[in-house]
């Protein structure tokens, strides 16, 4: 599913994979509204440095955009739902007008990037209005990269959140093959955010069929993970490093 904490001891927890950095509101000038995201990502030992820039830069965008007064106002009663992610990636990937990567910057493992761009109001508001009437097609899921397909996410009757994925290639975790990159790709993240929509942490959950994990997950094989809700979280998004 989707969507949205952040306290100082939040902050300092170690699990954090990643955190947006708060952006001032830009007005309208000439039909164009200015965004600014920033976002701050730590890699993993096994992650390249080029990969963790690409990810930190792609959701600096993607927090360009729902920071935006035009998204908040356009999707305030869209709650819970995978076209918020879909939605804000679509503007990101192909409706920013000006696009630039203000800054980025390395300090250690810690990886951070800022952008700043315009949307075209008129064109933002047509597209944000066709993406939630239509939404996405179940044949395509909710998220997608080259080795897993998230095909639905709910909460069941204790509170966790269920997660049912698809296998897109074989995935062998015994395999040397597969350690480093692809073992990376085969992961699920969820983002989890308080009662007013900050980011409180970010998980990351091995794609493994069983609770103690079984070794090898074939093509089209489909499987279920459970997440707990950390205490305090009230909304959260699943999605996949791309």
């Amino acid at each position: 599913m989707v969507v949205r904490h952040s306290t100082i001891g939040v902050l300092l927890l170690s699990a954090l994979i990643g955190i947006p950095r708060p952006v001032q509101a830009a007005e309208v000038t000439n039909g164009r509204l200015e965004i600014i995201g920033e976002y701050r990502y730590a890699a993993r030992e096994s992650e390249s440095v080029a990969d963790a820039k690409a990810l930190a830069c792609r959701e600096a965008w993607r927090q360009a955009i729902i920071s935006s007064a035009l998204y908040r106002e356009s999707t305030a009663s869209v709650i819970d739902s995978p076209l918020l992610r879909e939605l804000s990636y679509t503007l990101a990937n192909r409706h920013v007008h000006d696009p630039q990567i203000v800054e980025q910057s390395e300090q250690g493992r810690t990886i951070s990037c800022r952008v700043h761009g315009y949307l075209q109001t008129d064109e933002s508001s047509r597209v944000i209005r066709t993406q939630l009437t239509s939404g996405p097609s179940p044949a395509e899921g909710i998220d997608q990269n080259r080795a897993l397909r998230i095909l639905a996410v709910k909460e069941d009757a204790t509170g966790a959140i269920a997660i049912q994925y698809q296998a897109l290639k074989r995935l062998d975790w015994l395999g040397t093959h597969y350690q480093g990159g692809l073992r990376e790709s085969a992961d699920i993240m969820v983002d989890f955010y308080d009662e007013q929509g900050l980011l409180m942490k970010t998980e990351r959950y091995p794609a493994r069929r069983t609770a103690t994990g079984d070794d090898v997950m074939n093509p089209g094989a489909i499987a279920v993970l459970k997440a707990a809700k950390p205490a305090g979280s009230r909304t959260y998004r699943v999605w996949l490093v791309k």
